[in-house]
């Protein structure tokens, strides 16, 4: 089988927000590589997001069902995205496509559940180019089904798939991932804590969920839990160096999940700490939920409170992340 190739006829950013110059991604990307011979693809799926402030109110559209907002709502999520300026999550998902492809010389396509390139359009494709077998891969690897069920049923649509599906429902506690994120918080927390003078808290973080999804039964918070605890285990955290919490609720639809991280910051203060570092093991790659929320709001909370605030970096690019969706794939087609 020959090596997958760039697609030359796909559009380029002026400037690259990656700075990856020539080798830059664009957001209305199916895939990053042309047709192979290969009979099976990989389908990366994410939340999407929009490239700019101004296409908030389509973008909300879409993640609500076309459930209309208030104004307000509407308008402060505009200005979260404008004071960050953009949004990097579909480049990441697209360079991480383009890393996991070359690892596996397989196709790998993306799919932006609220966003482009969107899920459907990414499925026409795959079934335009022939493929028999598509191993999916939601990139929330705590289940929930607010999340995965939802990116799922995007999937299979409201027709019968022409190719048989093969659909990860979860790989929160696959190794890999692990190390991944231990990786990111061993070099991040050292360095903070030499700079704050002792050891910092950490606070592992991942998505609030409307407090239904988890009374009818789901395992999201569970398995962001653990995600977090063997975090903890790799870099050999006593039960006493972290505590975990639930950011960004959303601003409607009944209580959501916590405690909160702001209820975490202050529960933290009152046991005498002055600075905290925050890891969140909930989201794989930069974008307005880390950039924004832990960022600037966390942070000036933190500051309010005569508190300082760090972060361990995202994944994003991470090679050993790509390891372990490779591995992923690897296993399925083993099976």
């Amino acid at each position: 089988m020959s090596e997958p190739r760039r697609d030359d006829t796909a559009p380029s950013m002026e400037k690259c927000p990656l700075r990856l110059g020539t080798a830059c991604y664009c957001a209305n990307r199916t895939s990053a590589f042309a047709a192979s011979s290969a009979k099976t693809a990989v389908l990366l799926l994410a939340h999407g997001t929009p490239e700019n402030p101004d296409q908030i109110p389509e973008y909300l559209h879409y993640v609500t069902g076309g459930r209309t907002l208030p104004s307000q709502v509407v308008e402060e999520i505009r200005h979260r995205y404008a004071l960050i300026g953009f949004s990097p999550l579909a480049c990441w998902t697209l360079l991480q496509a383009d890393q996991l492809s070359q690892s596996l010389r397989l196709p790998v396509f993306v799919g932006m559940r609220n966003w482009k390139p969107f899920i459907a359009d990414a499925v026409k494709v795959i079934g335009e180019q022939g493929f028999e077998r598509v191993i999916a891969i939601c990139l929330a690897p705590q289940n929930s089904r607010t999340s995965v069920g939802l990116y799922r049923r995007a999937v299979v649509g409201e027709t019968n798939l022409p190719f048989a599906l093969d659909f990860v429902e979860e790989w929160h506690d696959h190794p890999l991932l692990a190390r991944a994120f231990a990786d990111k918080l061993r070099a991040g927390h050292e360095k903070a804590s030499a700079e704050h003078g002792v050891k910092l808290p950490v606070i592992f973080t991942a998505h609030s969920v409307p407090q239904r999804t988890i009374t009818d039964g789901d395992a999201y918070e569970t398995q962001s839990k653990e995600t977090a605890a063997l975090v903890a285990k790799d870099v050999s955290f006593s039960a006493d160096d972290w505590v975990f919490a639930f950011q960004s609720q959303g601003m409607s639809g009944g209580p959501w999940i916590g405690p909160t991280v702001e209820e975490t910051i202050l529960s933290l203060k009152a046991k005498g700490h002055r600075g905290v570092f925050i890891h969140p093991v909930g989201f794989l790659c930069d974008h307005v939920e880390v950039l924004y929320d832990i960022d600037i709001f966390f942070k000036e909370f933190a500051k309010k409170e005569g508190m300082h605030l760090w972060r361990a970096e995202s994944l994003n690019g991470s090679q050993t992340l790509t390891a372990a969706l490779a591995e992923l794939v690897r296993s399925r087609m083993r099976a």
